[in-house]
């Protein structure tokens, strides 16, 4: 169980810091949620304590795996499948894992993808998605604004 003040990642959603944990009747039902603040979305989500691990919750990351996430961030672009949808579908399940590493792969094969061609509007949405969710956790951990968190993205890719 994580506590008030922990710095976690929300796959699909991005990093923020546990504000409180309440418990609310929804449904009928009495259960603990965190309440959630994503600073880079300005936005507050509720995540039911009982399931925060199905859904992939995790701590951030440490500087040491930031540094290697910028690392990759410059490495060669990873082969893509060839038709769109299941490049977008598998694009999609890397993202839902959470894992940072696979998150960042994504990052830096669609915008680079994009640099070269125009991406389907899918894969853009996608693209902006991934995008989000990493900054949001290179801002927590390295303790910076989101604008020099992307600039460090954009210039690693």
């Amino acid at each position: 169980m994580f506590s008030v003040g922990d710095k976690i990642v929300y796959p699909m959603h991005g990093a923020g810091v546990i504000q409180s944990i309440e418990e609310k009747k929804i449904l009928g039902e009495n259960k603990q949620y965190y309440i959630l603040n994503l600073p880079c979305n300005d936005v507050s989500v509720m995540i039911p304590v009982a399931t925060s691990d199905a859904v992939g919750i995790r701590p951030v990351v440490d500087k040491e795996t930031i540094d290697n996430v910028v690392d990759l961030l410059r490495s060669e672009s990873t082969e893509m499948d060839g038709n769109w949808s299941r490049r977008c579908r598998e694009n999609m399940e890397k993202l839902r894992t959470g894992d940072i590493i696979s998150v960042t792969e994504v990052v830096r094969n669609l915008n680079r993808m994009d640099r070269m061609r125009t991406l389907s509007a899918g894969e853009r949405k996608l693209m902006l998605k991934a995008n989000k969710i990493l900054i949001s956790e290179i801002v927590l951990v390295l303790e910076i604004e989101p604008e020099e968190a992307e600039r460090l993205v954009n210039q690693a890719i």
